[in-house]
């Protein structure tokens, strides 16, 4: 009889892998009670992960007075981070319009994580991204969302613009010579002689540069504490608050998805209120600032402007969150944070990005091979410089290309006509010291 033989292996039970578990929470505005809402939701997260057995807590990302319709955030954005990195495998928040209000961004990023196996459940609506019918029921809902965000966002307007019409001073948190709290308007005194010497160094004949240098040389400081410039000084100048008066709605919200601050060129009324407050300069010293501001407009009206940069306006730092602007450095253009241009690198120590390299990275994420200033910002809402090199391109539709850009070190950058010459100066040196 044959023997038949069989192999049998023992099974060795195997451990679970632990779910990496993360929350996201977030709160629109500022204010103490919603701040505390934040600090509670953040609480309420941290425990809950850290109570279940089969979850490994990896933190809770947070953004404060930030809406959701905001691409500009930068909590959501460590977090997705994360998810990219291969940190996270599950995603914990409140409610849809929490993590996004804008259906696009929010369906764009739920399917980038999707992609990368990373769930995210929305406690309100009970719904688990990777579930089948995940998708249609966040786009219904986000949809929602958004629309809520539209009609909160129309009765603000309709109440702001009910105010201005009654000629009322509404949001104003800081002006130059004036102390702001909620019991009214008054005259910052030391700083109210500064805006009376400016006004009447002006009308003697100084120009907006020369006062502007002597002010930082004494060390008086600007509005919050910033420095003297032309251009602050001509607003300085120009603006009709210094006279009691105020000029309300001449700016604009363009949309409740981007919330961008527009001019207003006659797109929406706007009202002069007289006697709002206290002022500074009288009618006859302030009339006469105008008309020498409007020779100067005369004069320089003919001059040839500049040509833009397709990078004008477009770059902001991610440190500080001030623009860059371009810089000339031994012929050489850059684009520099105005903050460390400013100020130095103490109060920001965002790099110096070299022109070319701005515009090979838009090369690449363009796919294009000219960067023609009004295509470039028909695709591109804003570039991003973070820390570590890290270029982020936010694109029109919602979504983010991130790029890391190398140094060149000094060596690397010397030509061999630079090196012989270097070689040369160091021969010739030597020659005069013996």
């Amino acid at each position: 009889m044959d023997r038949i033989v069989e192999r049998v292996d023992s099974h060795i039970p195997t451990q679970p892998k632990a779910l990496r578990v993360c929350a996201y929470a977030r709160v629109s505005t500022g204010k103490d009670a919603m701040l505390h809402s934040l600090s509670a939701q953040v609480s309420y997260y941290s425990n809950m992960i850290q109570s279940h057995s089969g979850w490994l807590y990896c933190g809770v990302y947070s953004d404060e007075a930030v809406t959701g319709t905001k691409r500009e955030r930068g909590g959501f954005l460590s977090m997705v981070e994360e998810c990219r990195r291969g940190n996270i495998d599950l995603i914990i928040t409140k409610s849809i319009s929490r993590f996004a209000r804008n259906t696009v961004t929010l369906l764009q990023t739920v399917r980038e994580l999707k992609a990368l196996g990373v769930d995210v459940y929305f406690e309100e609506q009970h719904i688990h991204t990777q579930s089948t019918d995940g998708e249609l029921m966040m786009t219904i809902l986000a949809s929602y969302a958004q629309e809520e965000s539209l009609s909160a966002s129309e009765n603000q307007k309709w109440r702001v613009r009910k105010a201005f019409e009654n000629g009322e001073l509404i949001n104003l948190r800081f002006m130059y010579g004036y102390n702001i709290s909620p019991d009214g308007i008054e005259i910052n005194e030391k700083e109210a002689a500064v805006v009376r010497e400016i006004f009447t160094r002006f009308n003697n004949g100084d120009s907006m540069s020369f006062i502007c240098r002597d002010l930082e040389s004494r060390g008086i400081k600007g509005a919050l504490g910033g420095t003297w410039c032309p251009e602050r000084m001509r607003c300085t100048l120009s603006n009709e608050k210094y006279l009691g008066n105020a000029l309300l709605q001449k700016r604009y919200r363009n949309n409740h998805i981007d919330k961008k601050l527009m001019p207003n060129k006659g797109e929406l009324p706007m009202y002069y209120a007289e006697g709002t407050h206290e002022p500074i300069i009288d009618q006859t010293t302030f009339n006469k600032a105008q008309e020498r501001l409007r020779i100067f407009a005369q004069q320089t009206a003919g001059r040839k402007k500049p040509s833009r940069s397709a990078f004008s306006g477009l770059i902001r730092c991610g440190l500080c969150g001030n623009t860059y602007k371009r810089v000339t450095y031994r012929k050489k253009h850059y684009w520099n944070c105005t903050t460390f241009q400013t100020k130095g690198k103490a109060e920001c120590a965002a790099k110096r990005i070299p022109e070319e390299t701005l515009e090979s990275l838009t090369y690449e994420v363009l796919g294009t091979k000219t960067l023609d200033p009004n295509t470039v910002k028909s695709k591109i809402t804003e570039i991003r410089a973070e820390k570590n090199n890290v270029v982020v391109f936010c694109l029109e539709d919602g979504s983010e290309i991130v790029k890391r850009w190398q140094d060149r070190s000094r060596a690397e950058s010397w030509t061999p006509e630079m090196k012989e010459k270097a070689r040369l100066r160091a021969q010739q040196s030597r020659r005069n010291k013996k």
